[in-house]
């Protein structure tokens, strides 16, 4: 089960202590959103939000934004390198031969990059070849957050209305919120920041500070298929809360940030998207927004917490089934505590029998996990993740997270072993997981739909290809739009499916 937005970093309903006073930028922000018929309001408990000021439809993109800095998931150690300019990966990468962080897929991308680059270049090739290895990610993309803001300052670059350092500054920081731990973390890699650039007008509590808002603003870039490919900053789409019953979801096309509305929200309503991956229980969304965010979730989902029917979707998701199969209710914890009840036939599982099975469970994880990291092969790794299957299946709902993580993890392998018959078995096991636990028009519920069609029209499955293509379709040119060169391919195998299965019929029928 892949995450939507697995790290995406957004300002949320956190400010209430810390929400900034109405920055000056904010009135031209708010001239320049009339265009795209939205607002920014603030909002008690929530501070600022966005808002709709006309109706929008499923499909409609309600806003886009190029990113006031990014960078793609490139490392010392990372294979293969990214793009600076696209974020693809290619056979035919150059690297920058002045810094030797930079990689280019051609001129055209690296033109794009060059106002930028040539003052990041600059900095970084005076470093030595150790000190190098320690820019990740994170530090270059505060040291380009300077650079940017130089260029615009310098009039080297335009600024604009929703493209400038003041939205920057706008953001929440939570620097009273963190804990010391992470002060010390961010004064760390500010200290690293101030030794890159060497600028005296800039102080490490202010980058430290940076590091923060990072830490809450900034998003995860993904590819067409939610693959993890970069980060970057939009402070725009920053603005936008989370809810765990979104109306709207976040895409990206290449380094493009698009918020695409996934029902119909009228005028006047709040635009809010995901910040977690939402297949899970209310504690445990409540815990990831937490300690991601450092806010508590009141939407109209979390607001159940504790009701009968919260409860059940919460056992059934991450707590443990009646071991008695004609049955299959939900246990919960005894009054004593000495064991769990199921719900329905009122049996019994002693706490020492539930230990034992996940005590198995973890020991084989472990094995599991240190052949992959040892490059071992896949079917020795798949052979220990079908071990924990079928242990899963005794203690767990057939819609357990923990067993759809699982049966994730063996479609990936034989996936990438070409046990084509097989992984499309696995496939299917999982989309009743899919449909159980997002709504209805969810990209990642669309993609699942996509690989299940790709593997029966490989295997030659033409009519249940066409359903499985159609559905995905269906969701995906929604969530995706259909301009991007993954829908364009997507919406082409349909066509084909849907001529090879009436050819078929025809064969058939003459």
């Amino acid at each position: 089960m892949n995450n939507p937005n697995p790290l995406n970093q957004r300002e949320g309903e956190k400010k209430s202590a810390e929400v900034p006073s109405f920055h000056p930028s904010m009135e031209n922000l708010q001239s320049a959103l009339k265009d795209y018929s939205l607002s920014v309001s603030t909002v008690p408990e929530k501070g600022r939000s966005l808002f709709a000021s006309r109706d929008f439809y499923p499909g409609d993109v309600i806003i886009g934004q190029e990113p006031y800095v990014c960078v793609p998931n490139n490392s010392s150690l990372s294979t293969p390198k990214r793009c600076d300019g696209c974020f693809i990966t290619s056979d035919v990468l150059r690297r920058c031969s002045r810094c030797h962080v930079a990689y280019y897929c051609g001129t055209a991308c690296q033109r794009s990059e060059w106002k930028l680059h040539r003052l990041e270049c600059e900095v970084l090739s005076r470093l030595d070849k150790d000190k190098r290895k320690s820019v990740t990610p994170s530090i270059r993309l505060m040291v380009r957050l300077y650079l940017r803001r130089k260029l615009q300052d310098d009039k080297v670059t335009p600024s604009t209305a929703m493209d400038n350092y003041n939205l920057v500054e706008a953001l929440v920081a939570h620097m009273s919120d963190i804990t010391e731990e992470q002060l010390v973390l961010y004064a760390q890699m500010a200290n690293l920041v101030y030794s890159i650039l060497k600028w005296p007008e800039i102080n490490i509590k202010e980058i430290a500070e940076n590091f923060s808002k990072f830490a809450c603003n900034a998003h995860t870039i993904c590819d067409n298929e939610l693959r993890p490919v970069g980060t970057g900053l939009y402070p725009v789409i920053s603005i936008i809360n989370h809810s765990c019953l979104p109306n709207s979801v976040l895409v990206f096309e290449g380094r493009s940030a698009l918020v695409r509305a996934v029902q119909h929200i009228p005028a006047g309503t709040e635009v809010v998207i995901s910040y977690i991956e939402t297949a899970g229980s209310t504690i445990t969304r409540q815990r990831a927004l937490k300690e991601q965010y450092l806010f508590t979730c009141t939407c109209p989902r979390c607001s159940k917490m504790g009701q009968k029917d919260d409860i059940q979707e919460s056992e059934i998701l991450e707590g443990y089934r009646c071991k008695n199969e004609k049955c299959g209710g939900f246990l919960l914890r005894t009054t004593d505590g000495k064991g769990f009840q199921c719900q329905g036939c009122q049996l019994v599982m002693g706490k020492e029998e539930i230990k034992e099975i996940i005590t198995e469970i973890e020991l084989l994880s472990e094995e599991a996990a240190s052949k992959s990291s040892f490059s071992c092969s896949y079917q020795e790794v798949i052979s220990i993740y079908k071990k924990i299957e079928k242990l899963q299946t005794k203690l767990y709902h057939p819609f357990s997270i923990n067993l759809m993580q699982t049966r994730e993890k063996i479609l990936k392998s034989l996936m990438e072993l070409e046990h084509w018959t097989e992984a499309l078995a696995y496939c299917k096991l999982t989309i009743p997981f899919y449909e159980k636990v997002y709504p209805s028009v969810h990209p990642l519920l669309g993609l699942q739909y996509y690989t299940c069609g790709k593997l029966e029209w490989y295997l030659g499955e033409t009519k249940e290809a066409v359903k499985s293509l159609t559905k995905a379709v269906d969701i995906l040119r929604i969530t995706h739009g259909t301009n991007t060169r993954f829908m364009k391919d997507l919406l082409m195998k349909l066509e084909e499916a849907h001529a090879e299965a009436s050819y078929k019929w025809s064969s058939i029928h003459c």
